[in-house]
């Protein structure tokens, strides 16, 4: 794993690389970066089907190895990387969800210590696996955090793709691992790549769950403990990067013992069976316990001092597609034919083929989860059901190939075994992966124009257009270097432009909204501080109330201008409403700051006030 990962990164950094030479046209401009996209595809398309022959025919193992992680790799970059060749910026910009996922990026660019995204002196809430490496990995290169971004998502899903195929290549044939891997990642591309620290995780939740079930299911009663350290480490790691997906799997694994505990019981009607199989699932979580204690113990910690908000407003979402059950099998589309084939697969094999019965047990994981969010719905709170549709898109994927293999393979052997129905499959299959590749740019559009339409950290917008107020940044930047004489990343800045934070690695002293908020923040205490210090009359008031409040005081401010005065743009959960964010201003009277002890910078659209 460590050498495919390795060969993974070289691939994807060298095609980033040679993406960046060129001047190329915008996405939504121009038709050229779709169409190299399609080329650099069928390319890559090409190196894992000889990659297939040869494992098929026995011939040059290693290079076949080497051919399909390059493949892999190489899909991934160019199918991410093209359309965004000529924007420094990923999929959604920074807007969004990508606004705060940026920050903490940022933030931890600016330092390796496990520090909140926004707020001084917390540890993180959110696990920062994926964000600390990536900080260390813009360190290495020489980049701002949000520079790094694109790159680093870009890489670390090629990374995982190609880690993946080593883990299938260990519990299914060579030849089987790399299709199975290419039609996953194709779809995780599709669907789940604009949340890159989840899509590591969730492209190698397939072949864990076929790893987890092979280490508790054993009519044996031997063996399988590889499959026990493999699933705790997995989900270990899963902690340390997302917390959804973490539970899914505990959730999923934990049911998988429930399982394989009753079968043991009725095979040996002795309770000492069921027993072995709940200690092999104790050992492998002890094993994600203290993997995840590495981002988790800091926080945990901080427990001691501080009480989370009283409910956790992560949780308050809840969209249309979190409202019903997902049946992608019953969507008219090529991919709803294949996880129709794999739903059909999954019911017929239940009862003999171990993958079928993994694969299962996950999905039935995934329809239990959904309705328990919805229940949740009447406790106030939901279990944010709709983001593990990716997932269940990734376990049908895999189990319609499977099923697509199995079929044809009887179909051709009902037939008398006709050669020529080797090759209509054949090509069926290459049309079918052609036609699916190209498309992925055309489904990710949405997320692509905006990366060409947002302004990014140099103050450009990649479609050539006017930027927008970001294009200010710098300058302030500039400015309050000059103004306070301490490091960015200890200089808190009350804004409601809070991509600020996520270009530049000043704290803030309020987050975007209450839902990317640290718990220990206490939210709601400090928008409604801020609201009572806009209502305050003078300079002396301010300045005593912000001396003591329970949290650091702002160094800075960053307004608009508006019509009353200096203007925030808040928000507030308004959860169980669809949108569950209301935006509201607050506005400060200009004579608040009317005194030495603070200076005002206009700055295009802002107004930089610094305590002195």
């Amino acid at each position: 794993m460590l050498v495919a990962a390795l060969l993974a990164a070289v691939v994807a950094t060298i095609g980033l690389f040679a993406f960046a030479q060129v001047d190329w046209p915008a996405f939504n401009a121009s038709n050229v970066t779709r169409a190299l996209t399609t080329v650099g595809q069928f390319a890559s398309l090409a190196a894992l089907a000889l990659a297939v022959y040869l494992f098929r025919s026995g011939r040059f193992p290693l290079v076949a190895k080497l051919l399909s992680g390059a493949g892999l790799s190489a899909f991934v970059t160019v199918t991410l990387g093209m359309p965004l060749a000529a924007t420094k910026l990923y999929l959604f910009g920074i807007s969004v969800d990508q606004e705060f996922r940026t920050e903490y990026l940022t933030r931890l660019t600016d330092s390796a210590g496990l520090h909140d995204m926004t707020y001084a002196d917390l540890p993180p809430f959110y696990p920062a696996g994926w964000f600390w490496i990536g900080g260390r990995v813009a360190n290495l290169a020489g980049m701002e955090g949000w520079e790094v971004f694109k790159p680093y998502a870009i890489g670390s899903i090629a990374v995982a793709a190609v880690i993946a195929f080593v883990l299938w290549s260990k519990l299914i044939r060579d030849d089987w691992a790399v299709v199975v891997t290419l039609a996953t990642t194709a779809v995780l591309v599709a669907y789940g790549s604009p949340e890159p620290y989840g899509a590591v995780i969730a492209i190698l939740l397939p072949p864990v769950l076929l790893l987890a079930w092979g280490g508790l299911h054993r009519p044996d009663d031997h063996g399988g403990w590889g499959a026990i350290v493999g699933t705790g480490l997995f989900l270990g790691f899963a902690a340390t990067f997302y917390t959804l997906y973490l539970a899914l799997g505990a959730f999923t694994v934990t049911g998988m013992a429930v399982v394989a505990a009753f079968l043991a019981f009725r095979r040996s009607r002795t309770v000492r069976a069921a027993v072995y199989v709940a200690q092999r699932l104790a050992v492998a979580g002890g094993i994600a316990v203290v993997i995840a204690l590495v981002v988790w113990l800091p926080y945990l910690l901080q427990l001691r001092h501080g009480r989370p908000a009283s409910s956790g407003t992560a949780f308050h979402y809840l969209p249309d597609s979190g409202s019903q059950l997902p049946f992608p099998m019953l969507h008219f589309s090529m991919l709803g034919a294949l996880c129709l084939v794999g739903t059909i697969w999954l019911a017929v094999r239940a009862a003999s083929s171990r993958r079928a019965q993994s694969l299962g047990l996950g999905v039935v994981a995934i329809y239990l989860w959904s309705l328990a969010s919805m229940a949740f719905t009447a406790l106030g709170s939901t279990l944010l059901s709709f983001r593990l549709e990716v997932i269940l898109l990734l376990l049908l994927t895999a189990a319609g190939f499977f099923g697509v293999v199995e079929g044809a393979r009887a179909i051709y052997q009902n037939f008398g075994e006709p050669r020529a129905f080797r090759y209509g499959v054949l090509a069926v299959g290459v049309a079918g992966a052609v036609a699916f590749a190209q498309d992925i740019p055309d489904v990710l559009a949405p997320e692509i124009n905006v990366a060409y339409t947002d302004t990014d950290g140099n103050g450009v917008r990649a479609d050539k257009r006017p930027p927008g107020a970001p294009a200010f940044y710098g300058e302030i930047d500039s400015k309050l270097s000059e103004l306070v004489p301490r490091p960015a990343g200890d200089t808190v800045v009350l804004t409601a432009d809070t991509s600020f934070l996520s270009y530049y690695p000043y704290l803030g002293f309020q987050a975007l909204t209450s839902h990317y908020a640290n718990p220990l923040a206490d939210f709601n205490g400090r928008a409604a501080a801020i609201k009572s210090w806009s209502e305050l009359s003078t300079p002396d008031e301010l300045i005593a109330a912000m001396d003591t409040s329970p949290w650091r005081a702002p160094d800075a401010f960053l307004f608009r201008h508006g019509t009353e005065g200096y203007s925030l743009r808040l928000a507030e959960d308004v959860y169980p409403n669809d949108p569950n964010v209301r935006r509201y201003t607050v506005a400060f009277p200009e004579a608040l700051f009317d005194d030495p002890r603070f200076t005002v910078t206009e700055i295009g659209p802002f107004v930089l006030v610094t305590r002195n």
